[in-house]
């Protein structure tokens, strides 16, 4: 590393930061993210600089802040959560907090507020994610708690599947741009590289062209929502044709004569008239799957819509009909295309995290029923099996999130954020959910502390080195819960009597990975090699094998009667086809990650800003669409349903498919003029409904909508989405 110059990474990659403040790829990354365009964004003025309190002259969300001393601040904090949990117990606190916040596995805002919270006495937890709220819950029904591991974490590498693999059927596509991303950052982008060295055919299943790269394979615009019935399809027609691994299916599954029998009438001739894809392709499709080696690949987005369990439980089904899970190059896999580790190799020890304490409180929400949480204290939710009930809330603590990015409605979620006593928010930018907090603290950037960056399967470990003083009176978070810690009596416990230094080396020196530089030499190297890293997993090998899974019955459940017997008739105990239905509006929305960066973060940055039009976030439209409804490449269009509306700038693309628009998340909340729109800036979750995919898992829905658009009429609001509130 050059004299003067800082190593640091982030979600969507590692990076060097030059003494005059340029930041640069780390050198050996054949396929350096453009995210890092936005890296600088980092000391924008949308930067909280001094702890701030609401004025409460209107409600959260619409009132001016003023700044106060750290130690008034600090007081504030410690005295709020001593009287909520005197008055109305440990349960009224709910601990938000989500874990994208830095790619530093030390300065990790989730783990920091979870110990703190933990410490004090417990907090309401949520549980799953939003990326992935159905898999998470029914997987274990179907693979077992060791396959949804398996699954979601050690997948077979792509190595195996450029080798092995005849045909890929992607499922959702395989999305290039968010395979830069991936928790805890990745030393080293090599998904394009190694899909096109790979000498497997691809057909891409989606709505959107470009969810495959150019020329990669073969495009299949199937309607959105309707990917059961073409995998149902293509099992029938495997058995049709006597090509179905029967022996695999009564060897290997509990419940696989009966999916034989559940698809005897779901028809290629059946499946087109509900996808949109020709009977006659479907029929070849099904037997080009048969005639090699094939990977069933269903990504992420899938999950995130109503019934998401569905297409999940129907892909394994569909690679067990074909017989060739545990195999190399075939099978199934999850979540190619939707992040960066998905296939990217595993490692033989875990990561350098800072440790958890058990959360005394037992209370908890699926992360994507925040906003009933706070709407309906009291009220009862189905979940997984159990019956549970809704505690009365009454400080919500948030550090590492942002839920006004996350959510759907946020419509609803601005009005759940009005009930609660107590908002304490933990951000470095005045974002929405910073402007519905009663006191906001100033954290720093991953520029402006030391920490330590690796992610499952990276390559390298690397040293997150300071770059810039912090903004303003930033501190780090761990300096900010240490000074609450010991205001509440805890200071000893939550920090063992460790500096931010001390802590650093000492995860790295208790880290199992073996053999290692000691500490000085690796920091002054800026970057350590992984040792041990393998990148040859088959998923499901060692069940072909023998070993069973951790499921009832060992085997992979296409039947579950744990499910079964939860009586959920939006999610019964096997895969089965629920139709869109008929929807008020023409258009289906898509609502995608975006390219330009991840999430929300840093949404000022050059690079995110650089995609824009008209300083709004680009919607795509079908040309044929937009002409029909007398819009132009540019024009500012207004999106609306019944949940709200939202301005952003047209793009022409045959990349959708007819009937398809395509609007992704990420744009920074912009409510400036309600008279005009929910949202001026072009964030879809003004637009998406806040429902659950089904009883058993209450996952995000946020993936895909029902819309109108038309041109907007005469001279659009400006967007302020970036501008502190006034007073601060």
């Amino acid at each position: 590393m050059s004299v003067g110059e800082s190593s640091s990474s982030s979600h969507w990659g590692a990076f060097r930061v030059s003494r005059d403040g340029l930041v640069s790829p780390r050198p050996g990354d054949p396929d350096p993210s453009p995210l890092l365009g936005n890296i600088l964004a980092q000391r924008h003025r949308a930067r909280v600089a001094r702890p701030s309190i609401r004025r409460r002259s209107a409600g959260r969300g619409y009132d001016s802040y003023e700044e106060i001393a750290w130690d008034d601040a600090l007081d504030l904090v410690a005295e709020a959560l001593r009287e909520t949990r005197e008055q109305h117990g440990d349960n009224a606190i709910f601990g938000g907090s989500y874990g994208w916040a830095s790619a530093g596995r030390f300065h990790h805002a989730q783990s920091q507020l979870h110990r703190f919270l933990a410490l004090g006495g417990g907090y309401t937890r949520s549980r799953n994610t939003y990326s992935l709220g159905a898999s998470e819950v029914v997987l274990p029904h179907i693979v077992g708690k060791r396959g949804t591991y398996g699954v979601l974490w050690q997948s077979t590498d792509w190595p195996v599947i450029a080798e092995q693999t005849d045909l890929i059927v992607a499922f959702g596509g395989l999305r290039l741009s968010t395979t830069d991303v991936t928790p805890g950052g990745r030393a080293t982008h090599t998904v394009r590289s190694q899909l096109a060295a790979a000498k497997a055919r691809v057909v891409s299943v989606s709505p959107l062209r470009d969810d495959l790269p150019a020329g990669r394979g073969e495009w299949l615009p199937i309607r959105p929502g309707t990917d059961v019935a073409l995998m149902f399809a293509l099992a029938h027609q495997l058995i049709a044709d006597g090509r179905a691994d029967l022996d695999f299916l009564d060897r290997y599954t509990v419940g696989g004569d009966r999916f034989v029998d559940s698809v005897r009438s779901r028809t290629p001739a059946w499946a087109a008239e509900i996808c949109g894809i020709p009977a006659e392709r479907i029929v070849a499709l099904a037997r080009e799957m048969a005639a090699g080696r094939t990977f069933v690949a269903v990504s992420w987005s899938l999950q995130r819509a109503p019934h998401g369990e569905q297409p999940l439980w129907a892909g394994i089904a569909l690679a067990a009909v074909l017989g060739q899970i545990g195999l190399p190059g075939g099978g199934f896999g999850h979540g190619y295309g939707s992040t960066g580790n998905t296939g990217g190799g595993r490692l033989p020890y875990g990561l350098p995290t800072f440790p958890q304490v058990l959360n005394p409180v037992n209370d908890f929400i699926p992360v994507a029923k925040i906003a009933d949480l706070l709407l309906s204290p009291g009220e009862e939710f189905d979940y997984d099996g159990g019956r549970h009930t809704y505690p009365d809330v009454k400080l919500v603590y948030w550090a590492g999130g942002n839920p006004f990015h996350h959510h759907q409605d946020l419509n609803r979620l601005r009005r759940a954020f009005q009930r609660p006593s107590t908002v304490i928010v933990h951000e470095p930018f005045w974002t929405a959910t910073a402007r519905h907090a009663d006191i906001v603290l100033p954290v720093t950037t991953t520029l402006e502390r030391d920490d330590l960056g690796i992610s499952h399967g990276d390559t390298h470990l690397v040293a997150m080195q300071k770059a810039f003083e912090p903004y303003g009176e930033a501190r780090d978070e761990y300096d900010i819960f240490g000074a609450l810690a010991q205001r509440l009596g805890y200071e000893r416990a939550f920090t063992q009597g460790r500096t931010s230094d001390e802590w650093l080396r000492h995860l790295y020196d208790r880290w199992r990975a073996a053999p290692k530089k000691p500490f000085d030499e690796f920091w002054a190297d800026g970057e350590m090699e992984a040792p041990g890293r393998r990148d040859d997993a088959v998923l499901f090998a060692d069940f072909r094998d023998g070993q069973a899974l951790d499921t009832p019955s060992g085997r992979i459940e296409l039947y579950s009667s744990t499910v079964a017997g939860f009586g959920y008739a939006d999610c019964p105990g096997y895969p089965d086809f629920f139709a869109p239905g008929e929807k008020a509006y023409p258009l289906v929305l898509i609502c995608n990650q975006p390219r330009s960066r991840l999430h929300s973060q840093l949404d000022m940055g050059a690079f995110s800003q650089a995609g824009k039009r008209s300083g709004r976030e680009p919607v795509r439209l079908n040309p044929g669409d937009a002409a029909a409804r007398g819009i132009a490449d540019g024009d500012v269009v207004l999106v609306r349903n019944d949940v709200g509306s939202v301005l952003a700038g047209a793009v022409l693309s045959e990349d959708c498919a007819p009937g398809v628009a395509q609007l992704s998340t990420g744009a920074w909340w912009d409510s400036s003029a309600p008279e005009v729109a929910t949202c001026v800036h072009g964030n879809p979750n003004a637009v998406t409904a806040d429902v659950g995919t089904s009883r058993l898992a209450q996952g995000c829905t946020g993936q895909v909508t029902w819309v109108e658009i038309s041109r907007f009429e005469g001279a659009p609001p400006p967007v302020v989405a970036y501008d502190p509130p006034v007073g601060s």
